[in-house]
């Protein structure tokens, strides 16, 4: 499709996949977990300052300056969901789920991770759609913007503050490029290159569905 220029409007949906010590998304049961209970996700690019070299004439004069390229190092990132979703914080975050003892269990709770360690070794993958917004009403063609963080390692930050108003919870962490991550679990698919930090593409459709998902192989 012909460049539109549509604005990036309003998040949808939030897709959180976990990651096999390679970077590949984890197969099995309940190893994506989607839900449109989010506030806001903030990408902010951290680079590193290039190095600079100035050399002065014996007069004082200065003879030659060299300035490097500054390159990105990763990306920071912040999530903040509407709710304490328990589901969502263990997956995003490490910890532990507290479930009845029905059959299914139920989920009832979350208890932090052990300290000292690593709650969450090998990463998550973060998707989220966005409307794609064309002189006020959604764009005819691709609708939505899908954003991905193919590699990041998250924690609970700031206070959660039980009080006379509604419950926040935010994460932040760090993101980086994941060649391992590829297409991504069930769809809708990440159909291009996902070795950078983060990216952006149009896309025609949103996950069907909220809560856990099954990750399956392709066929």
């Amino acid at each position: 499709m012909a460049q539109d220029y549509a604005a990036s409007v309003n998040g949808t949906h939030i897709r959180i996949t976990r990651l096999g010590a390679n970077g590949a998304p984890l197969v099995g049961t309940n190893n994506a977990y989607v839900t449109k209970a989010f506030v806001s996700l903030s990408m902010s690019p951290e680079f590193e300052d290039g190095d600079e070299f100035t050399r002065k004439t014996a007069a004082g004069e200065v003879c030659i300056s060299v300035r490097t390229a500054d390159t990105l190092k990763r990306v920071t990132l912040s999530i903040s969901i509407c709710n304490p979703d328990p589901e969502f914080t263990q997956m995003i975050a490490g910890g532990v789920l507290l479930s009845d003892a029905g059959t299914p269990a139920n989920t009832l709770g979350w208890l932090a991770p052990a300290t000292g360690v690593d709650p969450n070794p090998n990463g998550v993958a973060i998707e989220v759609w966005s409307k794609a917004m064309l002189n006020g009403k959604p764009a005819p063609t691709n609708p939505y913007y899908h954003w991905l963080i193919p590699y990041a390692v998250m924690r609970l930050s700031g206070e959660q503050v039980i009080q006379n108003d509604i419950l926040e919870t935010t994460f932040e962490g760090w993101g980086v490029g994941n060649a391992a991550f590829d297409d991504g679990p069930n769809t809708p698919h990440w159909p291009w290159q996902s070795d950078r930090a983060y990216g952006y593409a149009r896309t025609n459709a949103v996950p069907a569905v909220t809560g856990y998902q099954a990750v399956v192989v392709d066929a």
